[in-house]
């Protein structure tokens, strides 16, 4: 699964919002200057997030947005989720019906990288990639 700019987005911005102190709430002013994404865009984005239960907004002149979910229960799946359609998997090969019935030549090994990809996104947390020797470059 390739990540579309959007969920690439939150889950940098959710990682700006849990590096921060757990009580203070980190503005999209912020976020969006950090990452040199469009204000507006991310807000949007940011607001589906506190929809969906992952992000807590806080209003006023010190707001912005917390975690809802604690970093150590979040994983990537979850923060993507609300951003990233999950229809049928398309073929890789572009055929219009490809599946375990009428599979293409690249399916079987399409389908287990799909699926290590699901796997990754489901067991990794946000909490993971804060603790990396490597979390600098997360967020730049």
């Amino acid at each position: 699964m390739w990540l579309n700019g959007t969920a690439q987005m939150a889950l940098h911005a959710v990682l700006c919002i849990a590096e921060s102190a757990p009580a203070r709430p980190v503005s999209v002013t912020t976020i969006a200057a950090r990452l040199g994404c469009p204000r507006n865009y991310l807000s949007k984005t940011l607001y589906q997030l506190a929809q969906a239960g992952i992000l807590r907004p806080v209003r006023g002149p010190a707001g912005g947005f917390l975690l809802e979910v604690r970093a150590e229960a979040l994983s990537l799946a979850q923060v993507i989720a609300p951003l990233v359609h999950r229809a049928q998997p398309r073929c890789l090969l572009g055929r219009p019906s490809c599946h375990d019935k009428t599979p293409c030549p690249a399916h079987a090994k399409w389908s287990a990288l799909r699926g290590a990809c699901d796997d990754f996104l489901q067991q990794t947390t946000i909490a993971d990639l804060l603790a990396s020797p490597d979390r600098l470059a997360l967020v730049s």
